[in-house]
């Protein structure tokens, strides 16, 4: 079983995903965390303040 991450440390990532201009692959490879682990992260804090929807945007756009 993986390594259980704080609420804190989710948090943390799914902002660096959003906001640093990094693809989703980078942020997860540099966390140590899986692509799918880091893209379940950011759609369950897609409803909250933390993640807007230009974010979201943004974040697909350097996904292709």
């Amino acid at each position: 079983m993986g390594l259980k991450r704080t609420d804190e440390f989710r948090q943390d990532a799914v902002r660096i995903a959003l906001k640093s201009g990094l693809t989703r692959k980078q942020v997860a490879d540099d966390l140590g965390v899986g692509m799918l682990t880091l893209n379940k992260w950011i759609t369950a804090h897609r409803d909250t303040d933390l993640v807007s929807s230009d974010d979201m945007v943004s974040s697909d756009a350097f996904e292709k």
